[in-house]
């Protein structure tokens, strides 16, 4: 989820009366937090770095994604690349 006052497009914060029927909190270990600087800046490297061009969201799930590795050993962790960056060009994530 994104935190107090980030604007990540594609991850919001889900109010209970919003949330989705198939969605069982039981099977949830823990929520994570990102901030919308750390999330911006993931998905400029996923594009430099590893030729991803993404969007905001993709960089959030994926440096929440990096933060676990650092916490956990002999784990799988998957997480998922579900947007495009070129829906946030006008929006100054990508500087040119």
């Amino acid at each position: 989820q994104p935190e107090e006052g980030s604007q990540i497009p594609g991850i919001r914060k889900w109010p209970t009366e919003y949330l989705p029927s198939i969605y069982d909190a039981k099977r949830v270990d823990e929520l994570r937090y990102v901030n919308q600087y750390n999330a911006e800046n993931t998905t400029r490297k996923l594009a430099t770095v590893e030729g991803i061009f993404s969007g905001v969201s993709s960089g959030g799930a994926l440096y929440t994604a990096l933060q676990l590795s650092k916490e956990v050993e002999n784990s799988v962790i998957v997480t998922i690349v579900c947007d495009r960056g070129d829906r946030y060009l006008s929006t100054g994530v990508f500087p040119s």
